[in-house]
């Protein structure tokens, strides 16, 4: 990690309701892309923090196989994170209790064999796959090693992958544009028996062609949010936020941001969300270490608690854990 994003997890508030029980349903482990992030540091990030019953590990396409056939390489990904977690002795945090691999949904049936192999290399804990569809005009935006197909969720043929994914019972995960919410809500029309989780509250990009355009392009997320809303198969993860590509600039920040400020730049767009899903069909999440640019952990889930202040007990319980543990079917 970079020595600003130190600095930043460094960066320590009183924890907000200690003892309030969580399941943080989004973070990865790296060692690539220039980024180093362990066990040990989300360890580290945690520690004399909040109350961490249990995490999801999510794929960032690390450790594929080098040998074999290509579509089954993301199946070294959830042989390595089984590993990393299998050794490590019991403790107050079940890390990685879920893992969400990657297969590739445009092998239509033949992905039968990858979802096969991901549950071989990690039984008790393989919950499903994320395949990241995000697509935008502008270079500044998209990043073809995303994805390279920019209507991949109208594909016929990846909808014959997801409707496997479906009967098997096993989830699926992506991340898209607030341009591609209303392509979002035809697929889970189009394969209604899939659990669909949306990534990062549909990210209401702020940058490129996107950048001063705040309220209009905020218009347009909640009208996609709200549309999308209708499908019952569709949960969202509510996070992300603090990523540069919201435009925010967090990351850019000479004094990180604080738990207060981050509630309040924020409460509009999880609010509607909420409001638009409810309380069970949301979960927060902290999507490190991707937000730990911009965002130390406990400060992060502080922000969290402050928008949830509002909530019941029962609403509080399914936004911090209980709809993380439906959908990845969980213990906790």
């Amino acid at each position: 990690m970079s020595q600003g994003a130190t600095a930043i997890a460094a960066e320590r508030e009183e924890i907000l309701l200690p003892d309030l029980p969580i399941i943080d349903p989004h973070h990865h482990l790296m060692n690539h892309y220039g980024m180093r992030y362990e066990i040990d540091d989300l360890k580290a990030d945690m520690a004399d923090g909040h109350n961490i019953l249990a995490t999801v590990y999510v794929e960032c396409r690390r450790a594929y196989r080098e040998s074999g056939p290509a579509a089954l390489a993301p199946v070294g990904e959830t042989e390595l994170v089984n590993a990393i977690v299998s050794a490590l002795p019991a403790g107050r945090t079940d890390f990685c209790a879920g893992i969400v691999g990657h297969a590739d949904l445009t092998l239509g049936s033949g992905v039968d064999a990858v979802l096969d192999a991901h549950h071989e290399a990690a039984p008790g804990r393989f919950r499903g796959i994320r395949h990241l569809a995000a697509w935008d005009d502008d270079d500044t935006v998209h990043m073809t090693m995303i994805n390279a197909h920019p209507a991949v969720l109208d594909d016929p043929v990846f909808r014959e992958g997801a409707t496997r994914l479906a009967a098997r019972g096993l989830s699926f995960d992506t991340w898209i544009y607030y341009t591609q919410l209303p392509d979002l809500a035809r697929f889970a029309h189009a394969v209604p028996d899939l659990s669909i989780v949306l990534d990062h509250i549909g990210m209401p990009v702020g940058i490129g062609r996107h950048s001063g355009r705040r309220p209009e392009v905020f218009d347009a997320w909640r009208h996609g949010i709200r549309a999308l809303a209708a499908c019952p198969n569709v949960v969202v993860k509510l996070g992300g936020f603090v990523m540069p590509i919201t435009g925010f600039g967090f990351h850019e920040r000479a004094i990180p941001i604080g738990s207060e400020e981050l509630a309040r730049t924020s409460r509009d767009y999880y609010l509607t969300v909420i409001d638009a899903f409810g309380p069970d069909r949301c979960m927060f999440e902290s999507n490190f270490p991707m937000d730990r640019e911009a965002c130390g952990y406990n400060v992060l889930w502080n922000s969290f608690k402050r928008l949830a202040a509002g909530f019941s007990e029962a609403e509080t319980n399914s936004l911090f854990r209980r709809t993380a543990a439906r959908v990845y079917r969980l213990k906790y």
